[in-house]
């Protein structure tokens, strides 16, 4: 019979245990700096596909509000005609002109623009654009009383302001005396 002997494997040498202990340590910090590495990568990845879709929008919103910009003095001209149209017009044209009109603002509406409300609103020389004032007693000062062309925005962008008279107290004859 024979006897097989066990071998027992002998205990690495101290100075091999260290050297493994620190080649464990420095693949656990290697996997750390990669897994950190990769999740600033993906970060970034991140925020540029944010940034990308950003940038898309604001070139497709420039290109609306190019557009918008130049089709604003169609609409008044438009506008103006319905507002002046001469008697005796036929009626069917002129709905017609307003069908078409309103067309043209649902239209430019569905890219962001909105008319600036201006009479009865106070001056907001972010909105409007004052080009003259008239006295008024039944008006608080600096009140819109009166618009000359239409104003717009796009979203929070004022595309055109509007061109608007302002209320004004009336000068009484004794402030004129003293001045």
């Amino acid at each position: 019979m024979t006897t097989r002997r066990r071998t027992e494997s002998a205990p690495p040498p101290e100075p091999e245990v260290a050297e493994l202990k620190a080649r464990i340590e420095q693949l656990e910090l290697s996997a750390e700096e990669a897994g950190n590495r990769f999740l600033r990568l993906a970060a970034d990845f991140d925020n540029y596909k944010k940034r990308m879709r950003q940038e898309q929008l604001d070139t497709m919103q420039h290109a609306s509000a190019e557009l918008i910009h130049r089709l604003l003095p169609v609409l008044d001209d438009l506008q103006n005609v319905l507002d002046h149209k001469p008697k005796g017009v036929d009626e069917s044209w002129a709905k017609g002109l307003e069908l078409s009109v309103r067309k043209l603002e649902e239209a430019l509406g569905t890219h962001g623009l909105e008319p600036i409300d201006s009479v009865g609103a106070r001056f907001d020389p972010k909105l409007h654009e004052a080009v003259g004032h008239e006295e008024s007693t039944e008006h608080p000062e600096d009140t819109v009383v009166s618009e000359l062309r239409r104003g717009y925005r796009v979203r929070d962008r004022v595309m055109r302001p509007a061109l608007v008279k302002v209320s004004r107290r009336p000068v009484l004859p004794a402030e004129t005396d003293e001045s």
